[in-house]
């Protein structure tokens, strides 16, 4: 069981790390070709852009054009060069309106863009002039990790008037924060990835969840009966060696034995007895069909009553309960039974975990602060681990002493301590260390009795 178990967990393990390899491949496939297709649809723009400026250059300045009266007859050829660019034709507007259109056109109207039309051979940099730029051109088209910079080079048509008359011009267009549009883009993609992966990890984590603690419940269960079969076995084999002796005649014909063997009978009847009482009453406890009936009750009178029921378990193993109830108010509201039994289970966890050959010692406090009851249990015992002290409350748990059943009970009586103080709107904490007994701590709040 515990193979198979562990070849399902790889089993899945290797599939959902392939299947979250593949959803970031996928993603970074989607990214590359999104980007692919931004950049072809910047590239469009600067052709339709560069397309509309070509057109326009072809339709260069003469001179009479630019001088209508004729006050202007003697311009140089140089003149007339540079009347004939993009710069002298269109203002920083409407160059910016023309590519602001051509973006829209593509679908990409919510990328920002700074340009600038330049004069000069784009192969030798000292030799370019910018006509006209966007207020950050420069600043921007040094960023060339997060924008995107092409030039485009507008030429007049071969054999229009205007080839001979016109200087070499160029569009360099910034993209800004192109990959970040990207991103934006493909937002909805990635969350719809992401969420499936979520969900995908947390069925994962459920069923290995679900699996463990199911055999968890299965170990549990396990323990349970073994340690049920162990603490009837003793009692049954006992009251059947009683009954044997009943049938000896010299056992009938003594009053005396008979009312030994008869007393063992009924003591070992009322211990099964006792240990059945012990199971349904944390069965009853779980469903919560426990009816709690809330009194003010005397917690200093319940700890009397029941320390003296244990003095001859105490003085059995040489040992002493020390009380010291300094608490000046200890009535709460709480169910007498129940109660008694809180304190009854922890008083006994104290005898039956203590060590070996050494006289038992429990102390129980009490005092008052901020309104609650403090009730301290401190024992001398073998103490608990880390691990065993995070599961102790669970119901059925018994911390591990080796293969020997030294120990006896069920597990349950931590978990209905639990249940206890929690139904009367408690707390219980536990502090303890192997070898150093264990101190478990309540508080109860106060009962408002009517003055």
């Amino acid at each position: 069981m515990k193979k198979l178990f562990s070849l399902i967990s790889v089993f899945i393990s290797l599939s959902l790390i392939g299947l979250i390899l593949l959803q970031v491949s996928w993603i970074k496939n989607n990214i590359a070709l999104r980007e692919d297709q931004v950049k072809q649809k910047i590239e469009g723009v600067l052709n339709t852009v560069g397309n509309e400026l070509t057109q326009l250059k072809a339709q260069y300045n003469t001179v009479q054009d630019n001088d209508p009266f004729g006050l202007f007859q003697h311009r140089t050829y140089h003149d007339v060069l540079r009347l004939n660019t993009i710069g002298s034709k269109l203002s920083s507007a409407d160059i910016n309106d023309r590519i602001q259109k051509a973006f829209n056109n593509a679908g990409l109207q919510e990328l920002q863009f700074e340009y600038a039309m330049v004069i000069g051979s784009l192969g030798n940099s000292s030799m370019i002039t910018i006509e006209k730029q966007s207020a950050r051109f420069m600043e921007e088209q040094t960023d060339t990790l997060n924008n995107y910079t092409r030039p485009v080079v507008i030429l007049s048509p071969s054999s229009s008037p205007s080839e001979s008359l016109s200087s070499d011009e160029a569009l360099f267009l910034v993209v800004k924060d192109w990959k970040r549009f990207v991103l934006r883009s493909l937002t909805l993609n990635i969350v719809l990835v992401f969420l499936f992966t979520l969900v995908i990890v947390t069925a994962f984590y459920l069923t290995v969840y679900t699996m463990l603690r199911q055999k968890k419940l299965s170990d549990i269960k396990n323990d349970f009966i073994n340690n049920m079969t162990h603490e009837f076995k003793t009692p049954i084999a006992t009251i059947s060696l009683a009954v044997d002796a009943l049938k000896n005649q010299k056992v009938l014909s003594s009053p005396e034995k008979l009312n030994y063997f008869s007393g063992i009978i009924k003591e070992e009847n009322q211990r099964m007895n006792k240990q059945v009482e012990t199971i349904l009453k944390a069965s009853q406890y779980d469903k919560n069909e426990v009816d709690i009936e809330l009194t003010p009750l005397s917690v200093h009178q319940i700890i009397h009553t029941v320390v003296d029921k244990f003095s001859l378990q105490l003085s059995e193993k040489n040992g002493k309960a020390e009380l010291n109830l300094a608490a000046k108010d200890d009535v709460i509201g709480a169910d007498e039974v129940h109660f008694a039994n809180l304190v009854n289970n922890l008083i006994d966890n104290g005898v039956k975990y203590s060590k070996e050959n050494v006289p038992v010692r429990l102390k129980i406090s009490t005092q008052n602060h901020n309104g609650r009851l403090i009730i301290k249990f401190e024992d001398n015992g073998i103490g608990m681990s880390k691990d065993s002290q995070k599961r102790v409350f669970e119901k059925f748990y018994r911390a591990h002493t080796g293969n020997l059943h030294n120990v006896k009970g069920f597990g349950l009586g931590l978990s209905y301590v639990k249940s206890v103080t929690h139904t009367h709107n408690g707390s219980i904490k536990l502090e303890s260390a192997l070898g150093k007994g264990s101190t478990f701590t309540l508080e109860f709040p106060l009962a408002k009795l009517d003055v």
